[in-house]
């Protein structure tokens, strides 16, 4: 069965990275999809992708330009896109920026940057959102942690701080929600091959590019897959790849025993890049 078909999916970050690679996703299961984003240009490229993979003539893809942070914006343009077109039935908050570097030497404004964006402005959306999915008595809320959400990552105390504030929200809000009907999942995707890893790579410290050297990318259509399939068994946690497993079942059943083989890569990395 296909749960996607015709209904509403809104995907915030939906120009670019994994938010794309889920509208499309989405698109191809024929689900109506609005992508909301910040810059135009995106929005107006990832929409003529979109379009092609459109598998029902009246599928409708649509673009949202609002800047998730910004709280008063995000309502107006949700409202607005609920009197036309109803609320929608699937949320997936995308949106995310990351900035790494010691924590030292990063700067306050990137602390709040990173929370404002990857945590506030999933609460900006939901905000609007959630009153009318409870009234509504049904909907589901995908929100995109990380690997960094449940572990410390060496040069990632302020998108790690951000993601990890994530995975808080996202489990007591499953619980608030669960009598109402709606079912919330919480994603924690490895490292993706897409723009934003692009830029982060740039910031990264020595120690961190020698840490995550050994790791794999995952292609961002293989990440929206495993999400869909996730949503589509009602799961809560959503771990594309086999990395993210690996760690996660690391972190939650070996527990404190993970943290001397973390030490172990930062040391020899530490070394490493002293050379």
């Amino acid at each position: 069965m296909n749960i996607y078909d015709s209904k509403i999916a809104l995907v915030t970050g939906g120009s670019s990275g994994i938010g794309l690679a889920v509208a499309k996703a989405l698109v191809f299961k024929g689900a109506h999809v609005i992508i909301l984003a910040r810059r135009k240009e995106l929005l107006d490229a990832a929409v003529k992708e979109l379009q092609l993979l459109k598998v029902h003539e009246d599928q409708k893809i649509l673009s949202l330009q609002a800047d998730v942070t910004q709280k008063a914006e995000v309502e107006k343009i949700l409202a607005d896109l609920v009197s036309k077109h109803g609320t929608p039935d699937m949320v997936f908050n995308s949106a995310g920026v990351a900035h790494p570097g010691k924590f030292e030497e990063l700067g306050d404004d990137i602390f709040h940057w990173m929370m404002d964006v990857n945590y506030f402005g999933i609460i900006n959306v939901l905000k609007t959102l959630v009153p009318l999915m409870q009234k509504r008595g049904s909907g589901h809320i995908v929100n995109i942690s990380s690997i960094a959400g449940f572990i410390g990552v060496y040069g990632y105390t302020a998108y790690g701080a951000s993601k990890f504030a994530v995975s808080g929200f996202t489990d007591a809000l499953r619980s608030e929600l669960k009598a109402s009907g709606i079912q919330v999942s919480i994603v924690f995707p490895p490292d993706t091959d897409t723009p934003q890893l692009t830029y982060e790579s740039q910031y990264k410290p020595a120690v961190t590019k020698i840490v995550a050297g050994s790791a794999s990318l995952m292609d961002p259509a293989v990440v929206a897959a495993e999400i869909l399939r996730g949503v589509e068994k009602r799961k809560y946690i959503i771990l594309p790849g086999s990395e993210g497993k690996m760690m996660y079942f690391l972190h939650h059943f070996v527990g404190r025993l993970l943290y001397p083989v973390m030490d172990m890569m930062v040391n020899s990395a530490i070394k490493k890049s002293a050379k």
